[in-house]
């Protein structure tokens, strides 16, 4: 293969097969590809317009090039960016013990302190490099409305449906309590954080693809979702206290409560993968317990 001709290996770790490491001329780097139908027009742009809004505050890869989709020739856009170093998160924490957990909750704690201090001035989604916002309804009694065929498809009943509904309601009257808007991730959990496997201090945030301006507890509820070792969830939260004064108890209900959303969009599509599939049997477990706070099932 001539050097100035990269090869690509797909990336471990996501299921979308759009991200793929590049090795030209013995340099390393990451290409997305945006070619699945369910992009936006702006979707590299915008990713990239991110990337370069929070870089300096959180560890991101520079972005080396941006290229649009060309509708004449079918070629679909593409980001390119820097190789960043580290272990996923998803890996190294069942590697580690509880002084470990607490350091790593500590440091990945920090980012979604970091996120949910970054205000915006309404909740929608970004629709340009501009960085423009679309405005959305982020009542989750309305959300889950509009998910309930989706979820009738996994055969959830009539009454479940209604409990769900009900539950939504009262998670959305905590979710009101706070008054303002910031920049959301959206997907910060620790398969989508590069850690120092020496340090553990955070070396990558990656995958923005469904970034959005929400509600400030929306990371923090999906960076607890499923890892729930008491010592990686209390660093968590004592790196969120001490950025924004929430004590611990009222922090994790809320990150509960605003991961409900979340939570219900991905029981739809569970069987689809494992994180779906995980999800819907979280909900189920919320819903059977009446309490938004419920354990996941054994």
């Amino acid at each position: 293969m001539p050097p100035d001709i990269p090869s690509l290996a797909p990336l471990e770790g996501g299921w979308s097969g759009e991200t793929f490491l590049a090795e030209a001329g013995g340099e390393r780097t990451v290409v997305r590809i945006y070619a699945a139908e369910h992009h936006s027009e702006h979707a590299a742009e915008i990713a990239a317009a991110l990337l370069q809004l929070v870089r300096g505050l959180l560890p991101v890869p520079e972005v080396l090039e941006v290229r649009r989709r060309d509708p004449g020739s079918d070629v679909p856009a593409l980001l390119v960016t820097q190789y960043l170093p580290g272990v996923r998160g998803d890996l190294l924490l069942p590697t580690l013990d509880e002084t470990g957990l607490r350091r790593v909750g500590e440091a990945v704690g920090r980012v979604a302190a970091t996120l949910a201090g970054m205000p915006q001035v309404q909740a929608g989604l970004f629709v340009d490099r501009e960085l423009r916002v679309e405005p959305f309804d982020s009542d989750l009694s309305g959300w889950v409305e509009r998910h309930r065929e989706g979820l009738q498809r996994q055969d959830w009943s009539a009454g479940a449906l209604d409990r769900l509904a009900t539950l939504a309601e009262r998670a959305q009257g905590w979710l009101d309590t706070v008054r303002r808007v910031s920049l959301v991730h959206s997907d910060l959990n620790p398969k989508n954080l590069l850690l120092d496997p020496e340090s553990l201090a955070v070396t990558g945030v990656l995958d923005w693809e469904f970034a959005h301006a929400g509600h400030p507890f929306t990371d923090l509820g999906n960076l607890l979702r499923f890892d729930r070792s008491p010592a990686y969830v209390d660093g968590v939260l004592h790196a969120w206290a001490a950025r924004h004064g929430t004590p611990g108890e009222e922090a994790l209900r809320l990150a509960r409560a605003a991961d409900l959303a979340a939570l219900v969009d991905l029981a739809g599509r569970s069987g689809s993968n494992p994180v779906a599939t995980r999800a819907e049997s979280l909900l189920r477990a919320i819903v059977a317990a009446d309490d938004w706070t419920a354990e996941p099932p054994a």
